[in-house]
C-alpha cells in the first residue's frame, strides 16, 4: 500500500502545469488542500510581518496553478495609487486587441498633459510638442510609473469609467477607477484645481507651495477614507491571475503587458526585497506617503508556479523603508510556503 501511495504521489507531481507567461494553467482535476496547520502558521507569520509596516495592511495571494490561497484582510478596500495603472494598462490594450488605437500611433503632448509627480517625463520634457508612441507612453507608464504618461493614456483608454466599467466585465466588483493622477495628486495634496486650459507645471508648484502641514494632513486622512480609486487586495489578484492566464488579452498583448511589467523600475525592496536576485516578478508599485503598495506575479523556481499577490498598507506613520521591509517579509513567507509545501491531494476516508 505505502508503494502504491509513492507511485501516485509521484504521478501527481508529473501532472502538476508548468506554464509560463500568458499560457493557461490547467486547473488540478482534483480539488487540493493546503494542511491547516501550515496554513495557520503562514497566517500568523504574515500578522507578525504586517506588524512591522504599521497602520493597516491587505495581503491576497493565490497559487495560480493549484488554486491555493491566502490573505490578511483581502476584502479591505484600499487605496491603490500608481497600482491603479495595471487596470489602466488592461482596458488601453483591450482597445488595441479590438484595433481601435495602435501602439505606434503617435500622441502630441500639449502644455496641460505635463502633471507632477512619478516618473521623469515632466523633468526631461518640460515643454509641450512633444511626440511620443502608445507603446512608448504604456512603458513610462509602467516602467517609471510617469503620470503625465498615465492620463494620457487614461483618456486613450476611454477614461475612468471605461476602465471601471472593463474591470464589471471581468467579474472584479471591488475596484474602482474614478480619477486622473492630476486629480488623485490634488485631492490627496488638499488643493482645487483650475480648469484645464490653465493648468502647467508652473502653476502645480504654485498649488503646492500653497498648501500647509495640517492642510495636507486633513487632506490625507480624507483621502483613505475616500472609496475612489479604490480595491480590496483580492481584487487585484483576481485581475493579475487573469492577466496571467490569457484570460483578458490577446495573447500578444498579454504578453507585452507582462514583459513591461517585468522592468519596473519601482519598488525594488518591496515584493522582491529579498526573493532570490533572479527571480522573476512583474509587478506595479503604488506610493502616497502613507500608502504604499506592490502588486504583481512571482514565479517560483524548479516549475513549482506562479503566485499572484497584493500587498496594501494604508494609514502607517512609520518610514518608507520600515513599511517595504515588511512587505519584503510577506512576500517572502508567501514565496517559501508555496515552493516548499506541495499540496495534498483529498483522501476519502474509509
Amino acid at each position: 500500500m505505502n508503494a502504491l501511495l509513492r507511485i501516485l504521489s509521484l504521478v501527481l507531481l508529473l501532472v502538476l502545469p508548468t506554464a509560463g507567461f500568458a499560457q493557461t494553467p490547467a486547473k488540478p482535476e482534483t480539488p487540493l488542500v493546503i494542511n491547516d496547520i501550515s496554513l495557520q502558521r503562514l497566517e500568523r507569520e504574515i500578522a507578525r510581518a504586517a506588524k512591522l509596516a504599521g497602520g493597516n495592511v491587505g495581503v491576497s495571494a493565490i497559487h495560480v496553478e493549484s488554486g491555493r490561497k491566502i490573505g490578511l484582510n483581502p476584502n479591505e478596500r484600499f487605496p491603490m495609487a500608481s497600482a491603479y495603472k495595471v487596470p489602466i494598462a488592461v482596458q488601453l490594450l483591450t482597445r488595441v486587441d479590438r484595433g481601435e488605437i495602435g501602439l505606434d500611433q503617435m500622441i502630441e503632448l500639449k502644455a496641460s498633459d505635463l502633471h507632477p509627480g512619478g516618473g521623469t517625463l515632466t523633468n526631461l520634457i518640460n515643454k509641450p510638442g512633444v511626440v511620443l508612441s502608445v507603446l512608448n507612453l504604456l512603458e513610462l507608464m509602467l516602467v517609471i510609473s510617469d503620470n503625465s504618461a498615465t492620463d494620457v493614456l487614461l483618456r486613450l483608454a476611454g477614461g475612468p469609467e471605461a476602465v471601471t466599467a472593463r474591470m464589471r466585465a471581468m467579474g472584479i466588483r471591488d475596484m474602482d477607477i474614478n480619477r486622473p493622477t492630476i486629480n488623485l495628486i490634488a485631492d490627496f495634496l488638499g488643493y482645487p484645481l483650475p480648469p484645464e486650459n490653465e493648468w502647467t507645471l508652473e502653476l502645480f508648484k504654485k498649488l503646492y507651495e500653497a498648501t500647509t502641514r495640517e492642510s495636507k494632513k486633513a487632506a490625507a486622512d480624507k483621502f483613505e477614507m475616500d472609496r475612489r480609486d479604490t480595491s480590496t487586495p483580492e481584487a487585484m489578484v483576481i485581475l493579475l491571475e487573469k492577466i496571467y492566464r490569457g484570460d483578458l488579452l490577446k495573447r500578444e498583448s498579454g504578453l507585452l503587458l507582462l514583459d513591461v511589467m517585468q522592468r519596473c523600475k519601482t519598488g525594488e525592496a518591496r515584493l522582491k526585497g529579498i526573493l532570490p536576485p533572479e527571480t522573476v516578478v512583474p509587478h506595479k508599485t503604488g506610493t502616497m506617503d502613507g500608502i504604499i503598495n506592490d502588486v504583481g506575479i512571482i514565479t517560483l523556481p524548479d516549475d513549482a508556479g506562479h503566485v499572484a499577490i497584493a500587498v496594501f498598507v494604508k494609514s502607517s506613520e512609520k518610514g518608507i523603508a520600515e513599511r517595504e521591509r515588511a512587505m519584503a517579509h510577506i512576500a517572502r513567507s508567501i514565496y517559501d510556503f508555496f515552493l516548499f509545501r506541495l499540496p495534498t491531494p483529498k483522501s476519502d476516508k474509509q
